[in-house]
């Protein structure tokens, strides 16, 4: 006897006669009857399924919503008070990298004339993030929000600039660091190229639009062997990808400055140093080799030739950043439409005193008191240039810019802050 499989579905087609019995006939419909009730049992599973997952959908949205770094009610108000200003024509600003060197710096010198402040960092583990914390902590101390979040969240930036019609922003968020580029490049495209655009993009569309003031480098230099740096000189050959992202974000801001009309000045920064400095900079770790009685590396140029920095101290980097804000002009535009030509600008803010790396390390010897034990290696093909030597004319003019703090003095101040930082008595040193 063939079963029902092979009466529904003969193995050789053409061949099939259906049998007009009674037996074949109620065959069918017990067959029917069973599928029929097996289709709606699968619907109704499929339905329960789709609601389950319909459901737990919500329930993540729900979560994420309340875990949230950034939103609500109160994290709004926040975000108010931290950028009223406190003085007559005060700015309210935008920092980002807030939680950084330079940010942190920069922020409390704007809160401490009466500008309004709202910070933002990613807080990232390019160095230890509880340095960045214990930044964070002195601007809350301060009355100055940073929010932690990235400049490439469209969402946030968007919010941030509905909640607050920012006169300024000061954009020191970047990836950093001339090494390191060689093993994680694609985290200097992220911070200091998307981000950057995420940034103009948002300014752009902001009614009123924001006058920018951002952080180039000295890097955009590269391999230029004229001195001391101008800012006409040639910037067209970095020597690493680092520098190259700075070129970028020059020739990017530039683009957002002639289509959008956004006031935008570029500073290139000259080695910073000081308290509360970056563990990556050479003066930092020699530092802290020196106290814990390591070796420290000290690189040479071709031909033996030491190599040299514009150490520039970061108050008076400061000074350069405000006057910076104070005369950035006005961005022209609306709505992310342009309605005539706003500035763009690029200083060059060093010491203009270059100061030979073995000097440093002598300096430092000097007020931690402690012999440095030193290694001499000629310097690698890793991007560092040999000499750097700031022409600060341009910004001396423009607003005055002026450094007052020499490399003795300087390190000095660093030397203080790192020891009572990291909890060194004097007997220990």
């Amino acid at each position: 006897m063939r079963s029902l499989e092979d009466e529904l579905f003969p193995s050789t087609p053409g061949k099939f006669k259906i049998d007009r019995g009674h037996n074949i006939n109620r065959q069918f419909h017990r067959c029917f009857a069973s599928t029929s009730t097996m289709f709606i049992w699968a619907l109704f599973l499929i339905a329960l399924t789709a609601s389950y997952l319909s459901f737990q959908s919500f329930v993540d949205s729900g979560n994420r919503y309340f875990t949230a770094s950034w939103g609500g009610i109160q994290w709004e108000k926040q975000i108010r008070n931290s950028a009223k200003t406190n003085r007559p024509g005060g700015m309210s600003v935008l920092v980002t990298g807030a939680a950084g060197f330079i940010g942190s710096h920069v922020s409390l010198a704007l809160k401490k004339r009466g500008d309004g402040v709202v910070g933002l960092d990613n807080f990232n583990n390019y160095y230890d993030p509880s340095l960045k914390k214990a930044r964070q902590s002195l601007l809350h101390s301060q009355a100055i929000l940073v929010v932690e979040g990235d400049l490439n969240d469209v969402k946030l930036m968007a919010k941030l600039f509905d909640l607050v019609a920012f006169t300024h922003v000061m954009h020191l968020a970047a990836q950093a660091g001339v090494r390191y580029a060689m093993e994680n490049p694609s985290s200097y495209v992220h911070s200091n190229i998307a981000g950057l655009v995420t940034l103009l993009e948002t300014c752009k569309s902001a009614n009123p639009q924001p006058a920018i003031v951002w952080a180039s480098s000295s890097s955009v230099y590269g391999l230029n062997d004229k001195v001391p740096f101008s800012e006409l000189d040639r910037t067209d050959q970095p020597a690493s990808l680092y520098a190259a992202t700075k070129k970028a974000g020059e020739e990017i801001t530039h683009t957002y400055n002639h289509i959008y009309g956004l006031a935008i000045t570029g500073l290139r920064f000259f080695t910073v140093y000081g308290p509360w400095g970056r563990p990556d900079m050479a003066y930092f770790s020699f530092t802290r080799n020196i106290l814990q009685g390591k070796t420290i590396t000290i690189y040479r140029g071709k031909n033996k030739a030491d190599l040299a920095r514009d150490f520039t101290y970061i108050d008076d980097i400061v000074k350069g950043c405000l006057g910076s804000l104070d005369t950035s002009g006005r961005s022209t535009g609306s709505g992310g439409k342009k309605r005539g030509p706003a500035p763009y600008r690029n200083f060059n803010l060093g010491n203009t005193t270059p100061v030979k790396v073995p000097t440093l390390v002598n300096i430092l010897e000097k007020h931690l008191r402690v012999k440095a034990k030193r290694k001499i290696v000629e310097m690698p093909g890793n991007g560092d240039v040999p000499y750097t030597h700031a022409n600060i004319s341009l910004a001396r003019r423009e607003f005055g810019y002026k450094p007052t703090t020499d490399l003795q003095t300087g390190l000095k101040k660093f030397v203080r802050w790192y020891l009572s930082y990291y909890g060194y008595n004097r007997k220990d040193v």
